[in-house]
């Protein structure tokens, strides 16, 4: 008889969050692609956090700090990347631990069973952090979705500072420790900022914005890179 059923893939985290005390700033996503958990890199990868030839993180930082990075799997590529974040105090800690998938690709919509992150573990281990910078909206399975559930869990609830591209919101961390007579003046306030995705998937929705339009007309050589550029940099 013929097994029927889809054979399960487990996709699961290749990375350990980087963090470092001095942090205040973290990169939030989901997961790398599916190749780098099971370490079948292709020429341009880079074996470290969003170092898929594919993702447009890098470049976009690149371009906005001029860090001449190498695209590359090699050590020296690594390093600079790593090298970069002490240096303006960002660490990476992506939100999915481990999912199931029934198709091998990165499209987060296909991710299934997902383990999450212990996130306010790492927020309490690492009290400088006051700002998450989501590599994604709220759309299902992006980084803000799957934080908010995680959450929600929590009773906690994200505030809305701001309704324009790229949103921003706060949320107050729970402070497990504290007296149950603690005031809102102990209270530890993270603001979250939902960046335009850095991935080629997204290009779609960028292209659609009137500001991208806009600057598209009155430069032709204007890309969705520049934009994120522009967008980011406010943030890192």
């Amino acid at each position: 008889m013929i097994n029927l059923t889809p054979k399960i893939f487990i996709h699961t985290h290749p990375y350990e969050p980087f963090l470092f005390p001095e942090a205040t700033k973290l990169i939030v996503g989901t997961l790398p692609p599916p190749r780098f958990t099971i370490g079948d890199l292709k020429e341009g990868d880079v074996d470290f956090c969003y170092g898929s030839r594919d993702g447009q993180l890098w470049p976009i930082l690149d371009q906005m700090f001029g860090l001449g990075l190498a695209f590359e799997n090699t050590e020296l590529a690594v390093q600079q990347r790593k090298d970069f974040l002490r240096e303006y105090r960002i660490g990476i800690c992506d939100i999915v631990n481990s999912a199931e998938r029934v198709k091998i690709d990165a499209s987060d919509l296909g991710l299934q069973n997902i383990e999450l992150r212990d996130m306010f573990g790492y927020l309490h281990d690492y009290p400088k952090i006051d700002t998450l910078l989501f590599t994604g909206g709220n759309s299902k399975n992006g980084p803000e979705y799957f934080f908010r559930k995680y959450i929600k869990e929590y009773g906690v609830k994200l505030k809305l500072l701001s309704d324009e591209i790229p949103r921003i919101h706060e949320f107050v961390l729970p402070q497990t420790d504290l007296p149950l007579c603690a005031t809102s003046e102990t209270a530890r306030v993270i603001r979250t900022v939902s960046l335009t995705a850095p991935s080629g998937a997204a290009n779609r929705a960028v292209g659609s914005m009137a500001a991208y339009k806009g600057m598209k007309a009155k430069n032709p050589e204007f890309t969705t890179i520049d934009f994120r550029v522009l967008q980011y940099r406010e943030f890192f």
